[in-house]
């Protein structure tokens, strides 16, 4: 008997066990795996043991590995002559501030009813990303249990530091690139199109992250004594952020959108049929109208154009009360998502000269990058791609969709720049799983119909 023709047991399986599922999971997310606090190092170390021993229970050979920071768990299950997967997914959890703003126990997980027949799983991580991770590995685990073997190879890299910037995991990668290559990589860590869409995250905006400060004067000036002669740092700051978008919504740096690569029209149709709208996308956040590129669709903004936005910007006094200053600095911060085949290095170049260009005399700049990456885009006859997409047709009864991401993924530039690999983000996690906020949650739909989708995805993939 095939593989395939085991499948229908292993879903069983799965329903069957749903509720031992849930307990396995909540038993983890009870774990304060906060990466960002040391206070936190112990249950950080905790969180990933626990992982270590379950999957040792499956027959992998798990390890806990070693960083200047938490943990990595790394766990292997070769299968000689079939493909071979690389797992990745993060056991580290935000911090829970503010506290008060929770209405249950962050890590006391419990199962809510929300809505008529929509159940949810409330914790801090249950989506973000232990509840994510889990999907696969139970998956695996029914697999294994109806079967005896897994239809492909896996290696499984969990990292305890996503949500601190994953500083240490280039350098993990690259170091054991050669335990670590694989024919592809899979990532849970991303979502669906909605509650009863699933999706395939095929492409991630990359990013280049600019601060830049304007020095005028000496000192802070006294406005009654050299208002009007003095240049005003923040005046000339704030032009040049003003002229970096024209009235229809494009940026324009020169050579900015060189490498911007036009959807398919195929794609493009795709994208159209969503039907996303203004009111339906801009309205949960009190918008209601797009400031985005005109002539474009509004999914188009969003994941498939770049762009270019002031995350903040300061000068002067800005305390209580009033302080008659003209400032001797101003600076913004300001962050460029990329597309296509934008050059991280080129963006920053032609951002500075184009701030350099439009400095008055008596003024100067400073340039502080904080971050550069470039885009991902997984090749549209990947034939993975192929297959996660009929299998994830299969199980949700809708046609999955093939969409983009406006976030940045850093592992997934890394697995392709370190490892040659390319990635399929498959996710179940939905707009109001509220990440990285209060009362974080995870459908159990997800969870449920997550952990069948991976067993499809998985046969599929192996067969």
């Amino acid at each position: 008997m095939d593989a395939m023709s085991k499948l229908p047991a292993v879903l069983s399986r799965l329903d069957a066990d749903l509720e031992g599922s849930l307990a396995r999971l909540s038993s983890w997310l009870e774990i304060p795996s906060i990466s960002t606090d040391s206070a936190y190092a112990a249950e950080s170390r905790r969180a990933a043991e626990w992982l270590r021993v379950d999957l040792e229970s499956l027959g992998f050979k798990a390890s806990l590995r070693e960083t200047p920071g938490h943990p990595v768990v790394v766990a292997h299950r070769p299968k000689p002559g079939a493909p071979h997967v690389l797992f990745y997914g993060h056991y580290d959890v935000q911090p829970v501030d503010p506290l008060n703003l929770w209405d249950t126990e962050p890590f006391k997980p419990m199962v809510k009813e929300i809505a008529p027949g929509r159940k949810v799983i409330v914790a801090r991580g249950a989506c973000d990303d232990k509840g994510q991770v889990m999907t696969f590995v139970e998956a695996l685990r029914a697999t294994l249990a109806e079967t005896g073997d897994l239809p492909v190879g896996v290696t499984i890299l969990v990292e305890g530091e996503e949500e601190s910037g994953s500083v240490n995991l280039p350098a993990f990668v690259r170091e054991n690139a050669e335990e670590l290559k694989a024919d592809f990589a899979l990532v849970c860590d991303t979502g669906m199109w909605d509650r009863e869409t699933p999706a395939i995250t095929a492409s991630l905006r990359g990013m280049v992250y600019q601060e830049v400060t304007i020095t005028c004067a000496d000192r802070d000036l006294h406005s009654g004594l050299f208002g009007g002669a003095a240049a005003n740092p923040v005046h000339v700051l704030s032009r040049i952020v003003a002229a970096l978008h024209d009235e229809t919504g494009r940026i324009m740096i020169p050579g900015f959108y060189d490498g911007v690569l036009e959807p398919s029209p195929e794609q493009k149709a795709e994208w159209q049929a969503l039907d996303l709208t203004e009111e339906e996308f801009l309205g949960q956040i009190g918008l209601k109208h797009s400031i985005g590129e005109k002539g474009r669709l509004l999914i188009e903004q969003i994941q498939s154009r770049p762009t270019c936005d002031v995350n903040g910007i300061w000068g002067g006094y800005t305390g209580e009360g009033s302080k008659t200053v003209i400032a001797a600095k101003a600076s913004a911060k300001i962050s460029f998502r990329l597309v296509g085949k934008q050059d991280p290095d080129k963006i920053a170049a032609a951002f500075h000269a184009f701030v350099r260009e439009r400095l008055p005399a008596d003024a100067t700049a400073e340039f502080i990058g904080h971050s550069g990456s470039p885009a991902i885009v997984v090749p549209a006859d990947l034939p993975a791609l192929t297959k996660a997409r009929a299998a994830l047709t299969e199980e949700w009864g809708r046609k999955a969709v093939s969409i983009g991401s406006g976030g940045s993924v850093p592992v997934v530039g890394d697995f392709k720049r370190l490892l040659g690999m390319d990635t399929l983000l498959v996710g179940f996690g939905l707009d109001d799983d509220r990440l990285h906020s209060p009362n974080e949650k995870y459908d159990l739909s997800s969870f449920h119909k997550g952990q069948r989708s991976w067993a499809r995805i998985l046969q599929a993939l192996g067969s």
